[in-house]
């Protein structure tokens, strides 16, 4: 997949142009944003988005946006129902807590332009995934949000005041005039104060009905409206019904639930806008005379030098040329220690130069570095959706039609069967209204998501897919790979000194011609003669090629037709095919650090280990004698392992793959979770579900733990979601619920879930069962 370099000065003038808005102001939180109308000459055009395009590998486009004014459960099937059906969308994703939008498209039958123009026609505003320009909307809209707190709060304490003495007044002598006077002052307070503070809800709650839809804040306005309509209704009739007191105190409450929510689930946002801030937007390039000279990111090119002094950000992948110093770089792979780097070692965009100063070749584009693959699987991870999610937003989609119902039938059943005026029936309508608010639900699983795939993240675990957690919480079994899984995947030659050059030399340059830890160690011995092969990788077996006129080839023992009776547990490597005897490579490969602490760990969890390889059965044993593992097989050919799981499978076991081959990528696509090393071969990590950086397999006990962890949240959260409803709309239907009391408990019952989702990122590391 390969994104264009974002124009973000362009995109972020035209998100400000007006887009194709009906009304770009507020679903939900989004006040802050001024309404704009739509004109067809500041319609949005792909060309607005260019540099957010992407052009995937299968031919499709994509764009992920922020949508400013998303806020509820009911926007997201608003967003996605406007574009679901479209000739040539192959997906439309709404994530609530990151408030993202991803588009995908096959530009061969549509483009960007009507998918966009939809959404906006909906009224909502669509803005570039830009770190500055999103970190500048929140503080406008909390800006405001402060702002309209602050007016209901002034009005509501004073209308409150004039409410005490009309109180007191009906049980002593107060008289109609001077309680009608009361009245108006309350109404010439809260009336403009009820005006300025709504405009969040009010303009939100306008731009969905514009385009003939709901949304949470339809009945919010709706309430607000209603108390204060009937109130000034009551004042110019000279009535005792007046409730101001109640319709600014409402909107002061609600305003207050969503400030703390705003503020609350920024904590979790999502973690891959954070990496996007890592990016640099310039890097100092070394010109062919030796001058500086500062460029954009986006016009970096292979090859070009870039200086990078101590202390900056290294704006790109790339070689150290020059130069030696320490580079921090635990934000990409979960190492918590600088890592020493010197000529010719390689370096990440997104991490600091800690030392000296460095001159770097660029070895790649800045959309094909690490930090923006890391930026890609992070955003794909949390924009999908697993089952929980899309049970969640079917329960959300009928909050609209049942709640409006609800209270017509709560007024109508108070009006009919008691003798409670029509204002006390109304006010018990308006609680039904505001208290039904099914934010709670909506939230329950996307803000667990965005927080386990957030601290996953920063222990240089990447998930790629939304469901991989809530599989891997499932997972009874793990089955390891050895070689580059279970060891460090750097094994030595042991046996270089005994091997004729010449035979050293053409199996070196075979082997440069495959990712295998054998072959990789076997091409670092010996230099090989630089020949040009045409190599074939067999998966499971080795490599082949043609050597004048013969086949040579160089792997398993059984495959090169070799035998020399040896059969001790050293890895190895055979050489076959030519004028020359079967040549036997002995290597030697260490176990991870803490492969028999991971082991234990699993084990202790109550969950099965497997180890199934490639690699001779002696080998095989001895490494599983020595970290614990009971269960073992070697000389397993790929479709043996498929085998094997399918097997475990059938036993209904529930089984987790690790390997790093590209004889594992069957196996970990066969298998019902799946992880790989980073530095595995890239057919695996595309099988993969999740990918894992450093030297370390603790990652594999913190993914299956924050899994776990994540999934007994989910369940929590729909309980609580559940029992809130169970409770406050009975409760509010009968008549014992205040619609100042139902604004706290909706507000409250959102920011409880977002909280208990946040629970995700304590320190407690070790309870995942």
């Amino acid at each position: 997949m390969v994104e264009i370099a974002p124009d973000l000065p362009r995109a972020k003038a035209a998100s400000e142009a007006a887009g194709a808005a009906a009304v770009a102001a507020g679903c939900c939180p989004g006040g802050a944003v001024v309404e704009l109308a739509q004109t067809d000459e500041h319609a949005l055009t792909s060309a607005d988005f260019a540099g957010q395009l992407r052009r995937n590998d299968d031919g499709s486009e994509a764009l992920t946006l922020v949508v400013q004014n998303l806020h509820c459960p009911s926007c997201i099937r608003s967003i996605e129902s406007a574009v679901d059906g479209r000739p040539g969308l192959i997906r439309a994703r709404v994530n609530l807590s990151t408030r993202r939008l991803e588009l995908q498209w096959d530009p061969e039958e549509t483009g960007a332009e009507p998918l966009l123009a939809a959404v906006a026609a909906r009224g909502y505003r669509l803005v570039p995934l830009d770190p500055e320009q999103l970190q500048s909307a929140s503080a406008a809209e909390e800006k405001e949000l402060l702002w309209a707190m602050a007016v209901a709060g002034f009005a509501a304490s004073n209308v409150m005041l004039l409410s005490v003495s009309v109180w007191s007044g009906l049980v002593t002598d107060m008289g109609p005039a001077t309680r009608t006077l009361m009245h108006w002052v309350s109404a010439m307070i809260a009336l403009p104060a009820v005006a300025y503070a709504g405009r969040p809800f009010f303009r939100s709650a306008l731009t969905v009905l514009r385009s003939g839809h709901t949304n949470m804040d339809v009945p919010i306005s709706l309430a607000v409206i209603l108390a204060a309509g009937m109130s000034l209704s009551e004042t110019l009739r000279g009535g005792d019904l007046v409730y101001f007191d109640a319709s600014v105190m409402l909107l002061f409450f609600l305003l207050i639930g969503r400030f703390l929510d705003l503020r609350l689930r920024g904590r979790a946002r999502s973690a891959a806008e954070n990496l996007t801030a890592l990016k640099a937007t310039a890097a100092t390039v070394v010109a062919a005379d030796g001058s500086l000279q500062s460029l954009p990111i986006n016009r970096l090119k292979p090859g070009m030098t870039v200086a990078v002094a101590a202390g900056e950000r290294i704006p790109m992948d790339g070689e150290v040329l020059s130069g030696r110093s320490e580079v921090d770089a635990s934000l990409l792979t979960g190492e918590s220690l600088p890592q020493p780097v010197r000529e010719g070692a390689a370096v990440y965009a997104g991490t600091v130069n800690g030392g000296g100063a460095l001159r770097i070749a660029v070895t790649a584009l800045p959309d094909e570095s690490l930090l923006s693959e890391i930026v890609r699987l992070m955003e794909s991870a949390e924009q999908g959706r697993d089952r929980y999610v899309r049970l969640a937003d079917r329960v959300a989609r009928l909050y609209a039609p049942v709640v409006h119902l609800l209270a017509a039938a709560t007024f109508g059943g108070w009006l009919a069967l008691s003798s409670l005026p029509w204002q006390d029936s109304l006010m018990i309508a308006i609680a039904v209204l505001i208290i039904t608010c099914p934010c709670a639900l909506g939230l329950a699983v996307p803000a667990v998501q965005v927080a386990a795939v957030g601290r996953l993240m920063k222990q240089g675990i990447l998930v790629k897919s939304a469901d991989a957690l809530e599989r891997l919480a499932q997972v009874d079994t793990v089955v390891f790979d050895k070689t580059g899984t279970l060891t460090r995947g750097c094994p030595s030659l042991q046996n270089a000194a005994d091997i004729d050059p010449t035979l050293l030399g053409l199996a070196a340059d075979i082997a440069r011609h495959s990712r295998h830890p054998l072959a990789r160690a076997l091409s670092r011995a010996a230099a090989g003669s630089g020949r040009d092969l045409t190599v074939q990788e067999h998966a499971g077996d080795g490599l082949s090629t043609e050597v004048d006129g013969k086949t040579i080839r160089l792997g398993r023992r059984g495959w090169c037709g070799a035998d020399d009776g040896s059969a001790d547990a050293a890895m190895e490597l055979w050489l076959s095919g030519g004028d020359f005897a079967p040549q036997r490579f002995t290597f030697n490969d260490a176990p991870r650090a803490d492969a028999a602490e991971v082991i234990a760990a699993l084990k202790a969890r109550g969950i099965a280990v497997e180890l199934l390889s490639g690699d001779r059965s002696g080998v095989v044993a001895q490494l599983a004698e020595d970290l614990g593992i009971d269960v073992w097989r070697g000389d397993c050919r790929p479709a043996e392992k498929i085998a094997r799981l399918e097997n475990l499978k059938a036993e209904g076991r529930r089984t987790a793959m690790i390997g790093d081959g590209l004889n594992d990528a069957p196996a970990l696509a066969t298998a019902f979770a799946s992880l790989s090393p980073a530095e595995a071969a890239d057919v695996s990590q595309i099988a993969a579900d999740i990918v894992f950086q450093g030297e370390r397999l603790a990652p594999v006990v913190e993914a299956i733990g924050t899994s776990r962890r994540a999934r007994r949240l989910v369940f929590q959260n729909f309980g609580l979601a559940m029992l809130y409803n169970l409770i406050a709309v009975p409760i509010a239907v009968a008549g014992f619920v205040t619609p100042l009391i139902a604004a706290a408990a909706m507000s409250g019952s959102s920011i409880i879930v977002t909280a208990n989702a946040m629970r995700l990122n304590l320190k407690n590391r070790n309870a995942d069962a």
